[in-house]
């Protein structure tokens, strides 16, 4: 079973500040799993993923370090 939490802001600002701060204490390889996660759940939402959208990604990075 997934686990899921969320947190509920009494305003739009507290909201976006809270989103701020969790992503800023998240170190460089965290945030980027968290972007292919999400590439990959909007890919398989629209019924497009083939296995390829995680080595697209990997094959970039390795050219920019």
């Amino acid at each position: 079973m997934k686990k899921a939490w969320i947190h509920k802001a009494n305003s739009f600002k507290e909201a976006e500040e809270f989103d701020e701060k969790y992503y800023s204490n998240m170190n460089g390889s965290e945030r980027l799993d968290m972007v292919q996660f999400l590439r990959e759940e909007y890919f398989r939402m629209r019924g497009q993923l083939k296995n390829a959208g995680r080595k697209r990604l990997r094959r970039h990075i390795k050219i920019i370090q």
